[in-house]
């Protein structure tokens, strides 16, 4: 069971560019977007995964990083049924309690490779506490930017982990902008789970898991929430590798769900857009309103991203997979959390929309499928409407 010695080159999928493996340049140094991996795996058959190590290290063929000596045993949670043929992947059973777990541990491995003097993440809470939390294990400073309204509970697990938090005033995306400005710091490893391509090769495990239990196949529909698209991204790499590989004779439908309140990639999900970025970086696209309610917590804040700057990427990979993507209002949200955990699954808002986007049936009809419950509800709390 070997992964990769080498580590592989990012490039631009926008332009093209090619950054060598081993920089700490985070982004396209021409456009500026986020970058992906020269890497196309092959995944071992489902047989020979018997007796390897339970973790997400078991699909070494598919990683592109070896196994490292910082993990928490990430990985390998449990699929449950929940209700007909709808199951549920309890990704809230991870080491910091979401499934960011999954993408944090091949960051800060990278980093531990790389030798930085730094580094930092931005996040609304799920991301940061596990970049801090991986850090913490493998002995690196870390500082995290964070929205001024971010959870308490999710600050407070952040900084019990050793990081600085910097709390910036403003939304989400301000976060982010402060965070990319000290990222260009020298020395400075960015563990950003938008941009650095890592990441999304750590979540695609997810896919990986659900392929392992069941048998060597997965469901009818794979169903995930979408904000900056870590999960669905990592899905869609996952089904296209174990498709290339034969060891899928079809790949599943892809659905992702937005909440309502702030839903860019629907809205251009529906108009037919390719983007939902202008030619400027930052700019909304002409197609798309800008009446996303900004300014004020929304429920899922996890996945209340006005404008995903791997956008382009995620609707290709929605459309390339025959699905669509759907939103669920904060209502259906709060309903949704109840209901999950009236069965015994307390979730965070953002980890319950894609239940609250299948339970009634419409979506799915008799198509088995999974959803992913990928924040535990200790992190927030019930969610609330208005």
């Amino acid at each position: 069971m070997t992964a990769s010695p080498v580590l592989p080159d990012s490039y631009c999928p926008i332009d093209g560019t090619r950054v060598p493996s081993g920089s700490l340049v985070w982004c396209c140094p021409a456009c500026r977007g986020p970058l992906d991996l020269d890497f196309s795996p092959t995944p071992a058959p489902v047989k020979s995964l018997a007796g390897r190590v339970n973790s997400l290290w078991r699909y070494a063929e598919s990683l592109p990083l070896p196994a490292p000596a910082i993990s928490l045993g990430e990985g390998r949670t449990p699929l449950v049924p929940l209700e007909g043929e709808i199951s549920a992947k309890l990704d809230f059973l991870m080491p910091t309690l979401s499934f960011k777990d999954r993408g944090a541990v091949m960051l800060a491995a990278l980093a531990q490779r790389l030798g930085p003097e730094r580094v930092i993440a931005d996040s609304s809470g799920n991301a940061g506490t596990s970049i801090a939390a991986y850090c913490a294990r493998a002995g690196l400073p870390c500082t995290v930017y964070v929205p001024d309204a971010t959870s308490p509970k999710k600050l407070e697990q952040i900084a019990a982990h050793g990081a600085r938090v910097e709390r910036v005033p403003g939304d989400r995306e301000a976060t982010a902008d402060a965070a990319r400005a000290a990222a260009d710091e020298p020395a400075t490893f960015y563990a950003s789970h938008i941009y650095n391509p890592y990441f999304l090769h750590g979540t695609k495990t997810y896919v990986h898991e659900l392929w392992e239990d069941l048998g060597g196949r997965l469901p009818d529909a794979v169903v995930v929430p979408v904000g900056n698209g870590t999960l669905l991204l990592g899905a869609a790499l996952a089904v296209r590798e174990l498709h290339a590989a034969g060891l899928i004779a079809r790949a599943p439908v892809l659905y992702a769900v937005q909440a309502a309140a702030v839903a860019p990639l629907a809205e251009a999900w529906r108009s037919g857009a390719d983007d939902v970025l202008g030619d400027a970086v930052g700019a909304p696209f002409p197609k798309l309103s800008t009446t996303f309610e900004q300014g004020r917590p929304h429920a899922a804040e996890g996945i209340a991203i006005p404008r995903p700057p791997r956008a382009r990427q995620i609707l290709r990979a929605v459309r390339a997979l025959g699905g669509a993507i759907v939103t669920v209002s904060e209502d259906q949200i709060q309903k949704a959390q109840l209901d999950l955990a009236g069965r015994g699954l307390y979730v965070e808002p953002t980890g319950v929309a894609c239940w609250a986007a299948v339970r009634d049936g419409e979506l799915l009809g008799d198509r088995a499928a999974v959803v992913p419950l990928c924040g535990a509800g200790a992190k927030t709390g019930l969610a609330t409407t208005g």
